[in-house]
């Protein structure tokens, strides 16, 4: 930024647009399209709807499988009647959606060229909008997975798990994750009135929440500076988070840090490569991640170890929205003995997503591999923390959580 989304998995409504990570949510991890450009094997065909003329045959260029689509395209662009009201645009847009309906892939999706450009920002650090994270049910609902800190969701109390039934009075039901994200988003300043049922509740409330522009930390130093005890959080992973988790890391331990809690929880993903980084700062040369790719192929992902804290007693704080590139520290942790993870079962996204551009300008986001955890764990379906701490309160068991970290880590620094 992840059950059976529309668009990606987690979108932010920063809005913002969507992350993926490959998020919910979000949510997604994805790779940059540097690194797309460099798979060829993962690439999709670079199939383009062009109008023939009405005696052309089928272009070399399709395959045979596909003859029959481009023979429908061909009758219909030069025997419908109502050919000169066609907008070849939306024909293209309306095959390719066809075309991944019946892929059985519950993240794939197509996306236009300007949810593109938004999914690209989305990681870039600003925005604006009411900020939150959100992805689409099963059951066709609206949820937030999370508010982000310091945003004006979160100052007009909406919470993690808030379903959202209305924008401005106009129901979401029916409508696209996109469609929805559109209804929200807006100009720094202006209002929008949000429909929510809090979790547990039946009665819906109406919330008005003012846009702002959001600077997305990805992230945040909780404990006071100087502490024994380094608490620090990260909120999802964007180009800049290990430099920003390595200079505070490196400042805390100057300042006498002698144990780590890394907060992950409601953290929906983002950037493999980051998330690679930060696996570096605590791992010894280990394994990270398996991934199983098309044709029963194998990769693997090693750390290369950068020193900064790899000896330092860590916690690892998750929660059930933690998904993506945070399962893929807290399998590794556990599996190497690195970390003690407290919290709640995982979210579950166990698949490695990337955007392959079109020549229109929009993309497809596909999965191309599983997860695997060193053990090879399946990340699909969630893990399971050392320590489960849980509660109907949500507050309760974030506090629960974070006090049984420090008392973990005070029992081996003292």
């Amino acid at each position: 930024m992840l059950s059976k989304l529309i668009g990606r998995p987690i979108l932010h409504i920063t809005f913002c647009g969507i992350l993926i990570f490959i998020s919910a949510c979000s949510s997604a991890d994805v790779l940059p399209d540097n690194e797309l450009n460099n798979q060829n094997s993962s690439a999709p065909y670079p199939f383009e709807i062009i109008a023939p003329s009405s005696n052309s045959g089928t272009p070399r260029a399709v395959p045979n499988d596909f003859e029959s689509l481009w023979k429908a395209w061909e009758i219909l662009n030069s025997e419908h009647i109502d050919r000169d009201t066609f907008n070849t645009d939306e024909l293209q847009e309306a095959a390719i959606e066809g075309l991944i309906s019946s892929v059985p892939d519950p993240y794939i999706s197509y996306v236009d060229t300007v949810s593109y450009e938004i999914d690209k920002e989305d990681l870039s650090g600003e925005f604006q909008g009411i900020g939150a994270h959100v992805r689409m049910r099963e059951d066709g609902m609206v949820q937030i997975i999370s508010p982000i800190d310091g945003s004006p969701a979160e100052a007009a109390g909406i919470k993690a798990g808030d379903i959202v039934l209305s924008v401005n009075g106009t129901p979401l039901e029916g409508l696209s994750l996109l469609e929805a994200v559109t209804l929200i988003r807006g100009p720094e300043g202006t209002t929008v009135e949000l429909e929510i049922r809090h979790l547990g509740d039946l009665s819906p409330v109406i919330i008005p929440v003012t846009r702002g522009v959001i600077q997305l930390e990805s992230v945040i130093l909780r404990s006071d500076s100087g502490n024994e005890i380094t608490h620090v959080r990260i909120t999802q992973f964007n180009s800049n988070t290990p430099s920003k988790l390595e200079e505070i890391l490196e400042q805390e331990i100057k300042l006498g840090a002698k144990g780590i809690i890394l907060d992950l929880r409601r953290n929906p993903g983002g950037y493999l490569q980051q998330v690679f980084e930060i696996a570096d700062f605590f791992l010894e040369e280990d394994l990270i991640i398996l991934v199983e790719e098309r044709y029963n192929r194998e990769k693997i992902w090693k750390s290369r170890p950068r020193g900064i804290s790899k000896e330092l007693p860590l916690v690892v704080l998750v929660d059930r929205f933690s998904a993506s590139g945070s399962e893929i520290l807290m399998g590794a942790f556990q599996d190497h003995g690195r970390a003690t993870v407290i919290g709640e079962k995982s979210f579950g996204k166990g698949t490695v997503n990337q955007y392959a551009p079109l020549p229109n300008g929009g993309a497809l986001y596909m999965s191309i591999g599983r997860w695997y955890t060193p053990n090879k764990r399946p990340i699909e379906g969630g893990l399971e923390p050392d320590i489960v701490i849980s509660s109907n309160d949500e507050q309760q068991a974030a506090a629960d959580q974070l006090d049984k970290g420090y008392e973990i880590i005070n029992s081996l620094i003292n």
